[in-house]
């Protein structure tokens, strides 16, 4: 008899994203003329009502140097979705995200102000069970698209 592979995850609905993260996801990360990123993204439970996000994974900038990094932040639940803070004590906002439903995706999209450069996020939860993430920055320091797609580890 041959068994048929699991149905990809489904977000469901926007109050059911953030228990949906929790988990191990490979990256893909993007920035646009400066360098790229693959490794690994944990969402780690803390309570009810967050989650530790740590990013690692290997840098490859356009001239060919490579080196290992990492990133960490808090997620928080929310009403409409979740909030992110830096992972600093005291935590700092970066953004609070509510998020709806856009055709067959659910979307969410925030802005944030660091010093005179404007992050502008918009968070994909597609169909396939894969995120996106991308953070348009402007501003008299930084001038970048960075787009990480997230996929499921062992789906």
């Amino acid at each position: 008899m041959e068994t048929t592979p699991l149905p990809p995850l489904a977000w469901g609905m926007p109050d059911t994203v953030f228990d949906l993260l929790e988990g191990v996801w490979d990256l893909d990360r993007v920035i646009e003329g400066k360098a790229t990123m693959a490794g690994t993204a944990r969402f780690v439970r803390l309570d009810a009502g967050q989650l530790k996000y740590r990013e690692e994974g290997r840098i490859q900038l356009p001239n060919g140097q490579a080196f290992d990094g990492h990133r960490e932040y808090v997620f928080e639940r929310s009403p409409k979705g979740f909030s992110v803070f830096f992972a600093e004590v005291p935590p700092r906002l970066f953004h609070d995200i509510a998020i709806v439903r856009e055709g067959d995706e659910l979307v969410g999209s925030a802005g944030h102000l660091c010093v005179a450069d404007q992050y502008d996020s918009v968070y994909r939860f597609r169909a396939d069970g894969s995120f996106v993430i991308e953070h348009l920055v402007k501003g008299p320091r930084k001038d970048y698209l960075s787009r990480t797609v997230f996929k499921r580890r062992g789906l």
